[in-house]
Formats: structure tokens, C-alpha cells, sequence
């Protein structure tokens, strides 16, 4: 799976680089969520240069854990998806276990030079965020550019108006920074407690008269009497 991979992306990035002069050839990223996060994440240890920065949300990135896991969402064991779903894997984690950890991310990520931005929900039934976790902690181990994203209470896809608001803040905070030169924000250098973190969310969900709303409620608009239909 690996190698398909590698061709897939360099050839991708080859092909629209040579059509598309205006792009700044040193200054591309990517990113992905879910099994396009597990491709991010991987590109981001492998890619050698070919992208300045990368977003992995909710990213698969050890095979072997997440093979014995069993979906929240779904209920349903992730053998079988790893073996002949997206994982293409072909054959269970016994037969071919150097396999499983070629293809997984944490195994790897002491080459990682790309910048990487982490996200994930703690209540993601589909990919157990002790996923980003993993790599999170292996990166930092090894003194690697890894900021982790952990959003409360959302499942697999970052749902709350407030957690999507300011994911996207953070998304733009970070291309920005990686990709255009924009001075870095705080969060990305010095990191933001829990607390901080909670009084933003709490700030964002406060109603138009200043008294908090239930997260994930729709919106009144102004002079209406009610929510949108």
C-alpha cells in the first residue's frame, strides 16, 4: 500500500505543478480527515520535501492498534475493514505483520521534518483519537513539529458550530504560517492550556444577549422569535 501511495501524491503534485506556474512549488500542503487524515499523517513522515506543512484530522496511524479495535459508531470489529476495505491491507495483522507496520505512521515518524497539525474528537466512535494520540506523543518524544487538536465531546467529524469555527481559525492560522510567512499564532508556538481553550469555546457559543447556548443548537436569527426553518 506504501508504494501506491508514494506514486499517487508525487505524481498528483508533479502533474499540477507543471500546469499551474503560479505555485510556489516550496510552499504546498496537504490535508486530509479520517482515511484521508491516515494519508496525510504518512505523507507527512514520508514525503521528503514536497509539502511545507500538513493537517491530519482524525487520522489512522498504527495499523496494529487500530486493527483490534472495535467501532463505536458501528459496532463492528476493524478486522475485516482493515483486510479488505480502505486499508487494502489483503491479509490478516499474523501473516504479515512487517506489513502493518510499514504502512503505519507512528513506526515512522522519526523522519518526520513536516510541520503537523493534528485533530481529533474525543468521543470519535469511528477512529479512537488515542490514534493522534500515539503519534502525537512519539513526535514530541522526538522533538518533532506536532501540535494535537482535541475537541470535546465531538465524534468522528467536527460538528458544534463553535468546534468547526474554530478548527477553521486554526486550519487558516496554520497554512498561513507554514505556507505564506504570516507570524505564527501563540497556540502554535507556545502552545494553550485547558482552560484558555474553554473560555474560547465558551465565548463562542454565547448568545446574541451574552447568556450561553446548549453547543450544536441552530442559531436564532435576529427579529425572528425562533430558529430557521
Amino acid at each position: 500500500m506504501s508504494g501506491r501511495l508514494f506514486f499517487a501524491w508525487s505524481s498528483a503534485v508533479s502533474a499540477v505543478l507543471a500546469k499551474v506556474p503560479d505555485i510556489d512549488a516550496k510552499h504546498v500542503g496537504n490535508m486530509g480527515h479520517s482515511w484521508g487524515g491516515y494519508q496525510s499523517a504518512f505523507y507527512a513522515v514520508h514525503n521528503h520535501g514536497v509539502f511545507a506543512a500538513t493537517i491530519a484530522g482524525a487520522p489512522l496511524t498504527d495499523l496494529i492498534s487500530m486493527y483490534g479495535y472495535t467501532s463505536g459508531n458501528s459496532g463492528l470489529p476493524e478486522t475485516g475493514h482493515y483486510e479488505t476495505s480502505q486499508e487494502r491491507m489483503q491479509v490478516p495483522l499474523w501473516e504479515d505483520p512487517q506489513a502493518y507496520i510499514r504502512n503505519s505512521t507512528v513506526f515512522s515518524v522519526d523522519s518526520l521534518q513536516t510541520p503537523l497539525l493534528l485533530e481529533e474528537g474525543d468521543a470519535d466512535g469511528n477512529v479512537n483519537h488515542f490514534q493522534s494520540e500515539e503519534l502525537y506523543n512519539f513526535g514530541r518524544r522526538l522533538g518533532k513539529n506536532v501540535v494535537y487538536l482535541v475537541y470535546e465531546g465531538e465524534n468522528h467529524n467536527v460538528a458544534r458550530p463553535e468546534s468547526q469555527a474554530d478548527y477553521l481559525r486554526r486550519q487558516v492560522e496554520w497554512f498561513g504560517h507554514y505556507l505564506k510567512g504570516e507570524p505564527a499564532a501563540s497556540w502554535i508556538t507556545n502552545g494553550e492550556s485547558y482552560l484558555a481553550r474553554q473560555k474560547i469555546l465558551k465565548d463562542a457559543t454565547a448568545g446574541r444577549d451574552g447568556t450561553p447556548v446548549q453547543a450544536g443548537s441552530p442559531a436564532v436569527r435576529p427579529n425572528s422569535g425562533g430558529p430557521p426553518r
